[in-house]
């Protein structure tokens, strides 16, 4: 079974395989910098569907689907499914999965929700729970910014540190497996995040709210394991975007780490922030899901990449504590990753 070192940091025992993925984007992603890497582009918005909040729902059943079929499996193969989106109520999870009748787990943890998600699918199949699970979350435009924001109707302007929600989705199945195979890519441990509230309370941005959990997050990781940010080809982020990705990295200087030369944002990856005008870049559930499933994991299964720290932030606020003018807590969570 995992073993757990203090801290929130754990490490897997048993080999547990990232089998099969999957990633599903937007037409706005579908015109970004990967459009090439995403497994498939839907131009509908509605995805064929009467309502945004159906459409996401479709969205995350279809990376499912994909990444089931990935691999000739059939839904009675998977014995958990642990999903999230920033739907009230997981609304995008639940219904878009409840036709699949597999034991479910919904998750929150706003744009994070990718990351705990893989945290506890690995968990509950390193314990011998379960067999094989699926990792999965989504988020789509529109059913976010009703939510959150102005309705989209009004035309409201977007601050210069305000991002993007992608409209997008991303599934990982994992297995249990008896040993390490060669050039297979595992899960290999990971970090349960802290709850960290700077006091900010702008909700156009989530970036500045979220570096400081994000850069605590590494931090403790990297001095539990006795690791050095030169030890990973990536240290992957979630959607820090812009704003949020340099503040991060002003953070941990300040620490004497410096993850300048091997940082990636997924929030920054996904769009052309000028041509396409998302400011500080890209947000949401779908964000590092989709970028993680359709860029990161081909290159570590290729052997292009063999070691990266998946780490997902998220800002925890809600609808309400929004309109009462409560301050953001934000969390991030970190998955090690390796190709053996």
């Amino acid at each position: 079974m995992a073993e757990y070192t203090g801290q929130g940091i754990f490490k897997i025992k048993n080999p547990i395989q990232i089998e099969s993925y999957a990633s599903v984007a937007g037409a706005k992603e579908g015109k970004g910098p990967l459009a090439e890497y995403f497994d498939e582009i839907i131009d509908d918005s509605h995805f064929g569907c009467a309502t945004w909040e159906q459409a996401e729902s479709k969205f995350q059943l279809e990376a499912v689907s994909l990444a089931v079929r990935k691999r000739n499996l059939v839904k009675e193969d998977i014995d958990l499914i642990c999903s999230g989106d920033l739907i009230n109520q997981c609304t995008g999870s639940s219904y878009g999965l409840r036709d699949l009748e597999i034991p479910f787990i919904g998750l929150y943890g706003a744009c994070s929700t990718m990351a705990e998600g893989l945290l506890v699918s690995s968990v509950m199949t390193d314990s011998g729970a379960v067999k094989r699970s699926i990792a999965v979350t989504s988020s789509h435009f529109s059913t976010a910014e009703r939510q959150f924001r102005s309705p989209l109707s009004y035309g409201g302007q977007r601050t210069p540190t305000s991002q993007w929600t992608c409209t997008a989705s991303g599934a990982v199945v994992l297995k249990s497996v008896s040993e390490f195979e060669k050039n297979k890519v595992y899960i290999t441990g990971g970090c349960i995040g802290k709850i960290a509230d700077m006091g900010i309370n702008d909700m156009t941005n989530m970036g500045s709210a979220m570096a400081p959990a994000g850069a605590e997050t590494i931090k403790r990781y990297l001095k539990a394991t006795g690791t050095v940010p030169s030890d990973y080809d990536y240290i992957i982020t979630g959607d820090l975007g812009e704003v949020g990705s340099t503040l991060t990295k002003q953070l941990l200087m300040n620490e004497n780490i410096d993850i300048s030369p091997n940082h990636r944002d997924c929030g920054c990856m996904i769009f052309d922030n000028e041509k396409q005008d998302t400011h500080c870049g890209g947000s949401g559930c779908g964000c590092s899901a989709s970028v993680l499933c359709g860029y990161f994991l081909p290159k570590l299964e290729s052997g292009e990449i063999k070691n990266i720290l998946f780490l997902s932030t998220g800002a925890l606020m809600s609808p309400v504590t929004v309109q009462q003018g409560e301050t953001i807590p934000a969390i991030a969570h970190l998955v090690h990753i390796e190709r053996k």
